[in-house]
């Protein structure tokens, strides 16, 4: 949630003392070091439970597709190597595996013909696919793959994560949203999306369920980020870290 002003006055202060504490201790190291007292020391206050005879819900407040798991079907990752799948081909396996929803009369139908134009001699600037990454995503030592691409005609972004299991691609993560920004930290996957108040995003982490053997929605998070103005690049940066797992 934002911070709010009060909130960011309170945490000024806290920091005040603090240096002010600092420099109190500082000074005294020359004295005679005689025990002073630091004043009343507030009562702590445990949490109080709101209506405790409540009933509780019976089903969620809204539906969340907290993880996605299915096996990309046509595509043999030959030697268990992740890097030798064709981001394109993965892609393309997707849009013919979703006539609703690539089709002609599907939400984003206008993905099929902008496609075409990733493969060889094809305008590059029309290509809806973003940059692969790769990254250990699952903790099975292996590379996993990251991908992004344009849901036209919509402002939308497809993110998805797939993995490799017995030669087969397994896609563990399917995500589609107005996306401003994606960032890779650690085994973790976080998607920037804009918020309806101008100033803020929400930040949406997803992470690896052994369990599940899927990346799950793990946080969602309503910040500040200034003026209101967003990020354009919707791919991850990479980071020093990255230097064996860089995009293709």
């Amino acid at each position: 949630m934002p911070v709010r002003p009060a909130r960011r006055a309170a945490r000024t202060a806290l920091a005040v003392t603090a240096v002010a504490l600092l420099s109190a201790t500082a000074a005294a190291c020359g004295d005679t070091g005689a025990l002073q007292g630091a004043g009343p020391t507030p009562t702590a206050a445990s949490p109080a439970r709101l209506w405790p005879d409540l009933r509780p819900a019976s089903s969620p407040a809204y539906p969340y597709d907290v993880a996605t798991r299915k096996t990309v079907r046509g595509i043999t990752v030959h030697g268990d190597d992740i890097r030798e799948v064709d981001p394109v081909d993965v892609v393309e396996a997707e849009l013919a595996a979703r006539p609703d929803d690539y089709g002609s009369k599907g939400a984003y139908h206008a993905t099929v013909d902008r496609m075409k134009e990733c493969r060889p001699g094809g305008n590059r600037a029309r290509c809806p696919l973003l940059k692969p990454y790769y990254r250990d995503l699952t903790g099975d030592g292996r590379a996993d793959l990251t991908l992004g691409f344009r849901l036209h005609p919509t402002n939308q972004t497809a993110v998805r994560v797939y993995t490799v299991e017995g030669h087969r691609l397994v896609q563990v993560l399917a995500d589609n949203d107005a996306i401003v920004g994606v960032e890779l930290a650690g085994r973790a996957l976080i998607e920037r999306s804009p918020a309806d108040i101008s100033g803020y995003e929400y930040r949406t982490t997803w992470v690896w369920d052994p369990g599940q053997r899927a990346m799950v929605f793990s946080r969602d998070e309503y910040l500040h980020v200034g003026d209101g103005r967003h990020g354009k690049t919707p791919s991850p940066t990479p980071s020093p870290a990255d230097s064996a797992e860089s995009p293709r």
